[in-house]
């Protein structure tokens, strides 16, 4: 199958970086830059930016180089948001809520139901408001976010089927510590319970938590299914992460370099995209061929449940910034 064949070449490609005691152009380049992330090494997330190393090296004639560190190896998700100012990490893929705590408008495209599909998500990404929420974070941070890759459409896993919202009432859902990620939860009346990317696995098996949620990409790198018999498509947000440059770093270069890495790490979030975009279309097969009970939901219920809270007291954006996202990409 072509899912077989695409997880030999990322795993290949995986293993040949891990192989290496730095990738290539860290050993050579003059100036290394620490990219930062908390998804395994075989994931796009991560051999997309080595790749991306690469080319800034050929691109800079070894002048600058990129080191990608996978796995929380530099820190959760706070940890290397935070690094960015402090000089500590230079570069990291970052979920739009982790950012929103520096500066609450961004977090608007990673809430639940917030777009109405790929192509909703996929139009926000090239328009003025996303540009502005680009520009907000920018001046509140220093920071200098570059653009978005598209993580996928997270959905529940548990050890039930999931098939209206009235099924997790209770349930113990792990989220991601960031407030937002509380608003899907509590819209179906489960209780959230944020618990750190690195330590989901532990606590499934051990049953700390009953589910948690997250595009299928993910929860096959990170083997869920192993300790879930249920993946139920929620779809409830149409996620991505930002790469984000840290603000010491950024100011470090010049105009020429600032140029150059931009372009590089747009590449990357294309790479990221396109390689999600595909496994999304056949991992529900996959699973289901491993054994694991893949459940179509109605969502229409759960949307409706958390499309009150929206602009509600949960929210980080105001109103006309709602309407403008509502408005990209709709009919008439």
């Amino acid at each position: 199958m072509t899912i077989q064949r695409n997880m030999l070449k990322i795993t290949l490609s995986a293993t040949t970086a891990l192989a290496m005691a730095l990738p290539a152009t860290a050993q050579e380049a003059d100036r290394v830059l620490k990219w930062a992330h908390v998804y395994e090494a075989s994931e796009p997330y991560h051999t997309c930016a080595v790749e991306a190393g690469d080319k800034l090296a050929e691109a800079t004639d070894n002048r600058l180089g990129i080191e990608v560190f996978p796995a929380s190896s530099l820190g959760k998700e706070v940890d290397i948001n935070e690094g960015l100012g402090l000089g500590t990490v230079d570069m990291i893929w970052t979920g739009q809520l982790f950012a929103g705590r520096s500066y609450g408008p961004i977090a608007i495209g990673g809430a639940p139901f917030m777009f109405r599909d790929y192509d909703h998500w996929e139009a926000y990404r090239g328009s003025d408001l996303f540009a502005d929420m680009l520009q907000g974070y920018n001046d509140a941070t220093g920071n200098h976010a570059i653009t978005l890759a598209y993580y996928g459409a997270r959905h529940t896993t548990s050890n039930m089927p999931i098939q209206t919202p009235a099924d997790m009432e209770d349930m113990k859902l792990r989220v991601p510590n960031a407030p937002l990620y509380m608003m899907f939860p509590r819209a179906v009346d489960a209780n959230p319970t944020p618990i750190a990317f690195a330590e989901v696995y532990l606590a499934l098996q051990q049953g700390t938590v009953d589910g948690q949620e997250n595009p299928l990409p993910t929860i096959q790198a990170k083997k869920f299914h192993e300790v879930q018999s249920d993946i139920n498509l929620t779809g409830h947000i149409v996620d991505s992460l930002l790469g984000i440059v840290g603000g010491p770093t950024w100011g470090s270069l010049d105009a020429a370099d600032q140029e150059t890495l931009t372009g590089i790490i747009e590449d990357a979030a294309g790479c990221v995209t396109s390689q999600i975009r595909d496994a999304e279309a056949e991992l529900a097969d996959w699973f289901r061929e491993q054994g694991t009970n893949v459940n179509e939901v109605d969502i229409t219920p759960f949307r409706e449940a958390v499309m009150e809270m929206h602009n509600g007291d949960m929210a980080t954006w105001d109103q006309d910034t709602y309407d403008r996202l509502q408005a990209i990409g709709a009919e008439g």
